[in-house]
């Protein structure tokens, strides 16, 4: 039996990991919290100049590395170009983090098609193209890990961004984006039972409101609204979302496999009407 503590659990050092729309926001969260702990961490996103700018800052926050790789992930060629110069430099993947995504808000009267069309493909299409095209280095990850019989000792992940709003019905309009998510929630359980046999997991974590370039005009305009809603009363940090993200790709997470994990501290629970002071301790 393997040892219960805390650094072997939740231990990820050495391994290597793609994020996706890692440059900033949710994705830099979680690059920051692999980096930290000692990971090896490719990160794209369409802006070659915030990659390296991130990935400079990581590689000084250590013990890790980042590397950039910039990549439109709207293109099916950009995927392809990013897998082959990531195959080119690594052997095998142990974690795939899609989290490159955009949203839209309209009216339903003035809902564009295009809008249906740019967030369809980004948030859900290229999901499975990018995970198609990074099966071989994940099962090869997956290979690494070791075997006991048909059983995989250390699985490969993936870890798909979703939203809760993929889980509920929003009171704004964004429908491209929540259909998008739900989609996503859906194909990561697809990708679950298929690819599990192969020693690669696949799971979901669905956000609630995070600082973001995404969030940042709602959070700006109506953040005290938001959280006020929240059973928790308060927004999602880093810490949040990279701890999640750690404990599904350590020895900890390891027999997770078709979840949809709702990081949002409490905003589905349906709590929303209750207001009610903290009660007075008495020690």
């Amino acid at each position: 039996m393997s040892s219960f503590k805390v650094d072997n659990l939740f231990n990820v050092s050495g391994k290597v990991v793609l994020v996706t729309g890692g440059s900033r926001g949710i994705g830099k969260m979680i690059a920051t919290g692999f980096v930290s702990n000692g990971a090896k961490v490719y990160i794209s996103s369409r802006s070659a100049k915030d990659c390296e700018a991130t990935a400079k800052e990581l590689n000084a926050l250590g013990p890790g590395s980042c590397i950039a790789i910039p990549a439109d992930m709207q293109k099916l060629s950009e995927v392809e170009r990013l897998v082959k110069e990531l195959s080119a430099k690594e052997k095998s993947l142990h974690v795939l983090v899609n989290n490159a995504g955009a949203a839209w808000g309209d009216t339903i009267d003035d809902y564009p098609d295009a809008a249906f069309t740019k967030l369809l493909t980004l948030n859900l299409q290229r999901v499975f193209s990018l995970t198609q095209k990074c099966l071989p280095l994940l099962r090869t990850a997956a290979l690494e890990g070791g075997l006991d019989g048909r059983i995989y000792r250390d699985p490969a992940r993936i870890i798909n961004i979703g939203s809760v709003e993929g889980l509920g019905v929003a009171d704004h309009e964004t429908y491209a984006y929540a259909a998008s998510k739900a989609g996503l929630h859906h194909l990561s359980r697809a990708l679950a039972g298929r690819l599990g046999v192969e020693g690669i997991t696949s799971n979901t974590i669905a956000c609630g409101p995070f600082q973001s370039k995404m969030m940042a005009y709602t959070l700006d305009t109506v953040g005290e609204a938001i959280k006020a809603r929240i059973p928790l009363r308060r927004i999602g940090t880093p810490e949040d979302v990279a701890g999640t993200a750690l404990y599904l790709s350590s020895r900890a997470g390891a027999f997770v496999n078709g979840a949809t994990i709702a990081l949002d501290g409490g905003s589905l629970v349906n709590m929303n009407s209750i207001d009610i002071e903290p009660p007075s301790v008495k020690l």
